[in-house]
């Protein structure tokens, strides 16, 4: 069986656990349910490197699992592509490249890949645990961000993402799951698995829209070339959302929402919600202009328009902390 505390394997009749020496359950009957077949291969797989606990959830591409370094102790969070898609070859190469993009970035607010491995039955990659949850958790429970944390957390995203650019990786999945937190409530971006950058050949063929539709830009949304004004589209479109609780486009399926963005003007923040800044909202409005040449054409530009907002508001520092006290509260709820 396996440890419930450490993840270790021990036979079946053992009482204690070779590793943490902990008392281990005993089993009166053979179990009804079926093994996590998958988490078994995993903490084949890893061996004494890491010790896999348990599994903290799934998204579209991997289930996700909690760890711990055997060594080290430090708490790591594994992703496990789906099989399903790992019998195909493009996911399959979308996976590496996820992990090959972020191991080329070395940034304060872009999360790390410590490690990548492609077995024949099971690809992996292995990830930093973030206590702090992600952005989708908060929206889920809180609703709506106020606007100086909110203008905080995407000025860290937009420096981010400036790093990311200035390296020719093009992330063109900004959504509010794509965004962590560390124990101290900084913002770090995560999941470049269809990011483009120039050291790679395109995966996918002209005409063919990769991200999420709600945050998609118009020019990807049309299944067009992109570069980082994309991303800061996103950015818009995620900043839209904290303040009021809903992105600027909604709709019945996929192909209503990517219409929407490519021809519909969206209402300003301030407009829909008067308690929403001015400033704060031409900030956003200006990142989602249908044209790129119309929005802010570097991460550092965005930022420093960010920076000024929060310097002018004069309040930004008390609204931080109010809302990280909330967070912090919450976390053992949202975190991984």
């Amino acid at each position: 069986m396996f440890c419930p505390d450490c993840g270790t394997w021990n036979r079946t009749r053992a009482v204690k656990c070779v590793r943490c020496t902990e008392d281990l359950p005993e089993v009166s009957a053979a179990p009804m349910e079926q093994p996590d077949s998958e988490l078994t291969n995993l903490r084949r797989a890893s061996g004494t490197r890491y010790r896999v606990i348990r599994r903290l959830g799934s998204g579209g591409m991997a289930h996700v699992y909690y760890a711990l370094h055997a060594t080290l102790d430090r708490p790591l969070v594994i992703k496990v592509l789906h099989a399903h898609l790992a019998k195909d070859p493009e996911m399959r190469e979308r996976f590496r490249r996820e992990a090959e993009a972020s191991s080329q970035l070395m940034h304060p607010h872009i999360c790390p890949i410590l490690d990548f491995a492609d077995l024949s039955d099971l690809v992996f990659l292995v990830m930093p645990h973030m206590s702090g949850g992600s952005l989708a958790d908060i929206l889920v429970r809180d609703k709506v961000v106020a606007a100086g944390p909110s203008a905080t957390i995407c000025a860290q995203v937009a420096t981010a993402l400036d790093y990311a650019h200035r390296r020719g990786i093009v992330h063109r999945d900004i959504k509010p799951d794509n965004i962590l937190f560390d124990e101290d409530g900084h913002a770090l971006i995560t999941d470049f698995g269809i990011a483009t950058a120039r050291f790679h050949g395109r995966l996918t063929r002209s005409g063919r829209a990769m991200g999420t539709p709600h945050y998609m830009s118009p020019e990807q949304a049309m299944g067009k070339m992109v570069d980082g004004r994309s991303d800061l589209y996103a950015v818009g479109v995620m900043l839209y959302e904290m303040l009021l609780g809903f992105p600027p486009f909604d709709g019945a399926d996929s192909y209503s929402v990517g219409y929407k963005q490519v021809h519909e003007a969206p209402v300003s923040p301030d407009v829909v919600d008067s308690r929403v800044p001015a400033e704060l909202s031409a900030i956003v409005m200006k990142c989602l202009s249908k044209t790129a040449a119309d929005r802010y054409q570097t991460g550092f530009e965005l930022a420093d328009a960010l920076l000024a907002y929060l310097v002018s508001s004069g309040s930004a520092s008390e609204q931080r902390a109010v809302w990280f006290s909330r967070r912090s509260a919450g976390a053992a709820v949202s975190s991984f």
